[in-house]
């Protein structure tokens, strides 16, 4: 049963990474269908940020009454739905609606598959995230490829991207039934969850904020950046995000036992600074190859802080790692929210270089802080050991 609910949920990872993975992937072809400029696509990328935000908002209390099981069962399957509705919208404004409904749809999926890896990273009683996470690597990989492989052959981006939903949903509802059954919750330990979080889970969100910034800044805008500042052709300019994605999957594979080796704190220090160098080489990189090969060792640098910020993040509120991973969830999505904008405000007006000089410093503040995070040697250790409620009983019982 645990081996079955591990690739379910690494499963789920992958089905999410393809359905982002495309549309990213033909960015240049989304931008020329609508006739769109790079600040235009920034709130297309805002929007859906914002409306997974908004959906994120009450998943805390959803998932404590009816666990991650039951609501990833219905979120994956909608988030293949609706990114078909992204697929065919005709008119700019319709996009706009259609990609809210898909970051709303696709916001819940994330949450609440991060929270069926956590039951069942802590029914295995190791470090599991990093190799879950693989599978949204794995999924993104593959979709930034078809995406490439769509632009090669000059296919639109409506049947690209319809072509990845119309294959996700059906996976989404077969794997439905393989994830694990939540633990109970018993009636004291639901008004536990409604305690406010400790200010850990904060610090923990704070820096998943950085992170997911600096990871959504090169997944939205690594197309753009090889199609208009290097010049490279749309089907070359498409494999930055594969390439990307690559590294981050070789990373994440071995990212657990890294954690264990280097421990928490050091693994996530060494992250943001191999972040922070590679970035700097794909703005300073005088050709295509060169940036290529930059998107690629930034990947294997960042790979591993979203991971480990969600495993910390359903370990370190005994009692409510389902609310925690909720909180720094919706922080992370945060990063999310608002980097395309601020960055595509800042490309608008000097350039798109310029505007990702911002990954650089958001990589050094995830090296600074990663210090003030309360890690021991138990943390490092047995990362993913079961949560127990204030008396003291695991929460998690086996499976």
């Amino acid at each position: 049963m645990l081996f079955r609910a591990r690739v379910g949920t690494f499963l789920a990872f992958a089905l999410g990474g393809l359905l982002c993975g495309v549309w990213v992937a033909r960015m240049p072809a989304l931008a020329a269908k609508f006739d769109i400029d790079a600040g235009d696509i920034g709130i297309v990328l805002l929007t859906w940020g914002v409306a997974a935000v908004i959906a994120m908002q009450g998943l805390r209390a959803v998932i404590a009454r009816t666990g991650s099981r039951k609501v990833l069962r219905v979120a994956a399957p909608l988030a293949a739905a609706t990114s078909a509705l992204v697929a065919v919208a005709p008119t700019y404004g319709l996009l706009l609606a259609a990609i809210a409904m898909f970051g709303m749809a696709f916001g819940v999926m994330d949450v609440s598959m991060n929270a069926q890896a956590s039951v069942v990273e802590r029914a295995h009683d190791r470090p599991l995230m990093s190799g879950m996470h693989a599978g949204w690597s794995v999924g993104a990989m593959s979709g930034g490829l078809f995406g490439a492989l769509t632009a090669l052959l000059n296919m639109s981006f409506t049947r690209a991207v319809l072509a990845a939903a119309l294959l996700a949903l059906p996976v989404a509802l077969f794997i439905g039934r393989m994830y694990l059954q939540d633990p109970p919750v018993a009636a004291e330990r639901s008004r536990e969850r409604r305690r406010r979080l400790p200010m850990v889970v904060y610090l923990i969100g704070t820096l998943a904020f950085l992170a997911f910034m600096a990871e959504g800044a090169i997944a939205d805008w690594s197309g753009l950046l090889l199609h208009d500042e290097l010049h490279a052709s749309e089907a070359v300019a498409a494999l930055g995000y594969p390439l990307f994605e690559l590294a981050m999957l070789c990373g994440r594979l071995v990212g657990d036992r890294l954690r264990l080796l280097l421990g928490t704190r050091r693994l996530l220090t060494l992250g943001g600074l191999g972040t922070a160098v590679a970035v700097s080489l794909v703005l300073l990189a005088p050709s295509t190859p060169v940036a290529l090969a930059g998107f690629f060792l930034t990947g294997a640098a960042v790979c591993t802080v979203v991971p480990t910020m969600v495993s910390l993040s359903g370990t370190v509120a005994p009692g409510q790692s389902a609310a925690s991973i909720a909180q720094v969830g919706t922080m992370g999505y945060g990063g999310l929210l608002l980097g395309p904008i601020v960055i595509g405000l800042v490309a608008d007006h000097t350039s798109l270089r310029l505007g990702l000089t911002i990954v650089v410093a958001l990589a050094l503040l995830i090296a600074v802080g990663a210090r003030y995070l309360p890690v021991t040697a138990q943390t490092d250790v047995a990362a993913s050991s079961p949560d127990t409620a204030p008396d003291g009983t695991p929460e998690l019982l086996a499976a």
